[in-house]
């Protein structure tokens, strides 16, 4: 890689912040609102990636055949809203990395296929002083693995894609990153393990979130 890299895009849940908890609390508030069957952490874990309206699609049972399905979407949206921050927090190492990575003068964005005003509300309570910009799923932008987000964030941070990194935790990330020309560094500690990432196309793999700087050129 020629140019020496001037930003990172990250993804929002399983790569910066532990969101399982509060999604999955979310996920059966609203199921058992509407006396549905309950999901595991493990399922919830599964289902997430492609944005809420996907992860409740899989929730409910015969998704979006299920003549409730939009009632209970609005019933989890609205939980989510209030609670999206009960039990999350940075992962170990992440708030070291960020700092250094403003230390060494890196740009910083968050592209996530989270409602973009959840994504927002966490940006501000975790990573205000870090990142330029935080993009979530809205209306008019096709979200991940389309290359939309993390084209408008390259847009914003004023950089190409040879000059940046993109850091994911899923085989979406890595087709987003792959359909937007960066090159991704695909994190073990989130929400997909490692067989799972090598098996979709991951050719760059850290442990810890400090391993990030060898790759910065």
């Amino acid at each position: 890689m020629s140019n020496k890299i001037k930003a990172v895009i990250f993804d929002l849940d399983g790569t910066l912040l532990y969101t399982l908890e509060d999604l999955k609390n979310a996920v059966n508030y609203a199921l058992e609102q509407q006396n549905m069957p309950i999901r595991t952490l493990d399922e919830v874990r599964r289902f997430v990636g492609n944005g809420v309206g996907k992860l409740m699609e899989r929730a409910v049972p015969d998704g979006l055949s299920n003549p409730e399905f939009d009632k209970t979407f609005d019933i989890f949206k609205e939980y989510y809203g209030k609670h999206c921050n009960d039990n999350t927090s940075p992962y170990p190492g992440i708030m070291d990395l960020l700092e250094t990575l403003e230390k060494k003068n890196i740009k910083m964005a968050i592209v996530s296929n989270k409602i973009d005003s959840a994504v927002k509300e966490l940006d501000k309570l975790y990573f205000k002083n870090y990142m330029m910009a935080a993009i979530g799923e809205m209306e008019g932008v096709r979200r991940k693995p389309a290359p939309d987000t993390a084209l408008k964030a390259m847009k914003e941070l004023g950089v190409q894609p040879d000059e940046a990194l993109y850091v994911g935790d899923s085989d979406v990330d890595i087709a987003t990153a792959k359909n937007a020309g960066l090159r991704c560094i695909s994190v073990k500690w989130g929400f997909r393990d490692e067989e799972f990432l090598l098996e979709h196309g991951a050719s760059d793999l850290i442990d810890e979130p400090m391993q990030l700087l060898d790759y910065l050129g």
